[in-house]
Formats: structure tokens, C-alpha cells, sequence
């Protein structure tokens, strides 16, 4: 520990430029973790934030795209209702649609449609619960467009009017678009090209002979152990659990893999860069080590101080990059999905650490083979 703190105070210029590689990488890392929060929080906030357990898709359903390509009939949701251990199986639409508020600002939306009185039904941070039949509860984000209570949507080419009653506690998105709940009836109407224009109303349920939907939402009973493949069997469908719905949103999967193959490259990079350091490093010093070997210091000793040098170097220019990155990250404009969150960037920090480690071990161990005699030049 000694030697380890003399050398980092002698050779200070040297550690500082390696410590500040390590910070850049750091640096990334948290940008990077940001970038994928953000990204999976805008891909899938509107399911994540759902009591669902799983989701059943009408089988054969492709997964890119399930919830738009899934058409599921009442029957199906009867059969999944009937299953051991589910508390609720109901039916869910869903529908990405353009539309324009009031004020003529074009705004893209994913229209959910759910029965108000089910557990689907959304909580509302502002505003009434869902029930009208022509009124839509809207993600938070929504109010960055000039979307505020009362706003009336006229959805493009069926000019079909929907007023916005509520807004949803927090981000609520799918597919990078914002979600709106609607009543399961509305989104029938829209679904089987029935809505009229204006706003619709009872008249026009009554009309409707149409019990399709997209899924079946499924809620476990507490502490139940379900049997999804059995399920599966009875209904003709295909289920997946919630974390496994979120490959069905648009994108998600391809932006995910993605940004989390950048993340493996640079872990990779750092165990390298780290490890390349400490080779030239160790080889710089064979002499000096030669003589600690001469004089009767051990090996676990010479290596115990260079991983110690390594860990130290690690941690310190991990925590000033994580810093920096957590300074640039709320500087993000804010149309961009970025989201700090405290477990992916933990999770980050240790893993540069660690791996840093791992290279920077792998090439302190040549420090075992170092021969005091022939570094000396004894064999002159």
C-alpha cells in the first residue's frame, strides 16, 4: 500500500491522464444508461405502469408489432377467465392514431382502449377517472403539446372527436407516442371503422356488433402459480409475462439490443484500455521490481500493490465520470428520452470498476515471472 501511494504521488501526470480516460468511459457509461432508461421508459411506460401479469396474443401473432397485428375474440378472454389462479382477464385495444387538438397541433397517439370499470382503467394524477363515452384520459407528457383539460382531439380521416378528461400520474407511452385511454366500446367503434364523426355516443354502441379486441390482460391472484401454456391451449392463444410483452412494442427490441450491445463494447474497451495501461506500466517498472524481489519483498506483496494502485485509480476517476455524467444528463434537452435512474447507473459504475480490475490484474500477474537476477543483469 505504500509503494502504491508513492508511485501514484511520483508518477502523478501518468495516472491522471489514465484517470481520465477511466472518467471519459464513466462518462459514457452514465450517458449511455440514461439513453436506455430513457429509451425503454419511452418505448414502454404505458405497460410498465399496468397491474398486469401477462398479456395473451391471438396465436400465430407475430411479436414485432403484437398489440397492433393481435385480434383476440370475447371468447378467448371467457376461456382465460375460467384458468386456475387468474384473478381478472379483460380485454384490451389498441390503436396508434393521428389526430389535431383545438389549436390545429398535429399530435400522434396510441389509443388504449379499456373497460373503465376493470383494473386496467388508469390512475389520474389530474382530471376525472375513465368513463365517458367520448372522453380520453392522457399521459402527463401530453401537456408539453399545449394539451390541458377539456382539449378536444379530432382524430385524422374519421374526424371522430375524443375530449381529454384526465391526465395519467406520470409518463405514459408506448411505442414512443403517447398512450390515451379510451373506453374499450370507443376504441371497438374505431377499430371496426364505425366511429362517427363528432363525438360518439350511446346511440352508437347500441348500433355496434363488434366483441373483438387486441389482448387479453391477465392478473394473477395473489400468490398463484399460473400455467400459461395450458392457458394458451384453451384459448388459442400466445402469452407472454409482462417484462416479455415489451419485445411487442414497435422498436423496442432492435433499440434495446442496440444500445446495450455499445454498452458491451465499452466495458470491453475499458478492461483493455485499463489492462494496456498497467502492462506498460508494470514493464516500465521491471527494474525497480527486480530489486523489491532482490531484497526479499514476496510476490503477493508486488501484486497486492498493483491491484491496490489499480482499484484506487478505478474508483476515484469512476466516481468523478459518474459525476460529470450525472451533471451532463440533466442538462438533456427535454425532447430527448433520457432518464437518470439510481440502479442502471450503480449497476455501470460497478461494472467499469470490475472489469477494469480483471484487465488490469491480468497484466500486473507478469509481475510474478519477473526473474530479480536477470532484471538485474546478472547474466552478464
Amino acid at each position: 500500500m505504500f509503494l502504491a501511494l508513492r508511485e501514484l504521488s511520483f508518477a502523478r501526470g501518468r495516472f491522471s491522464l489514465m484517470g481520465a480516460v477511466i472518467a471519459l468511459i464513466a462518462v459514457l457509461t452514465v450517458i449511455l444508461s440514461g439513453l436506455s432508461s430513457g429509451l425503454v421508459n419511452d418505448g414502454v411506460s404505458g405497460l410498465k405502469s399496468m397491474p398486469v401479469s401477462a398479456f395473451a396474443f391471438d396465436e400465430g401473432t407475430k411479436t414485432d408489432n403484437a398489440f397492433s397485428r393481435s385480434v383476440v375474440e370475447q371468447e378467448q378472454v371467457d376461456a382465460w377467465s375460467e384458468q386456475p389462479g387468474i384473478e381478472q382477464a379483460t380485454p384490451m385495444g389498441s390503436s396508434m392514431m393521428n389526430a389535431i387538438t383545438d389549436d390545429g397541433t398535429q399530435v400522434d397517439i396510441a389509443v388504449f382502449g379499456v373497460a373503465p370499470d376493470s383494473f386496467l382503467a388508469p390512475d389520474v394524477s389530474d382530471g376525472k377517472q375513465l368513463g365517458d363515452i367520448d372522453g380520453i384520459v392522457v399521459s402527463e407528457t401530453m401537456r408539453e403539446d399545449g394539451v390541458e383539460i377539456g382539449t378536444v382531439l379530432t382524430l385524422d380521416r374519421v374526424d371522430t372527436e375524443l375530449t381529454v378528461i384526465g391526465f395519467t400520474e406520470g409518463q405514459a407511452t408506448f411505442g414512443h407516442v403517447d398512450v390515451a385511454y379510451a373506453p374499450l366500446g370507443t376504441w371497438q367503434l374505431l377499430a371496426a371503422g364505425q366511429a362517427p364523426a363528432g363525438k360518439p355516443t350511446q346511440q352508437d354502441l347500441d348500433r355496434l356488433d363488434f366483441d373483438y379486441s387486441s389482448v387479453v390482460a391477465l392478473k394473477y391472484a395473489d400468490g398463484a402459480s399460473v400455467d400459461l401454456v395450458a392457458g394458451d391451449a384453451a384459448a388459442d392463444t400466445s402469452s407472454k409475462t409482462l417484462a416479455e410483452s415489451f419485445n411487442a412494442s414497435p422498436g423496442y427490441e432492435a433499440e434495446t439490443m442496440t444500445l446495450s450491445m455499445i454498452q458491451v463494447f465499452l466495458y470491453a474497451i475499458c478492461a483493455l484500455v485499463v489492462g494496456a495501461f498497467f502492462s506498460v506500466w508494470t514493464i516500465q517498472r521491471k527494474q525497480e521490481i527486480a530489486v523489491l524481489r532482490a531484497i526479499g519483498a514476496p510476490v503477493r506483496y508486488l501484486l497486492r500493490d498493483g491491484v491496490t494502485q489499480a482499484a484506487l485509480l478505478l474508483v476515484l476517476f469512476t466516481a468523478i465520470g459518474i459525476g460529470a455524467g450525472l451533471g451532463l444528463g440533466a442538462a438533456m434537452p427535454a425532447g430527448m428520452p433520457f432518464a437518470l435512474e439510481g440502479g442502471p447507473i450503480a449497476i455501470a459504475a460497478m461494472l467499469t470498476i470490475i472489469l477494469g480490475l480483471i484487465g488490469a490484474v491480468i497484466s500486473i500477474i507478469r509481475i510474478a515471472r519477473i526473474d530479480p537476477l536477470t532484471a538485474l543483469g546478472g547474466n552478464r
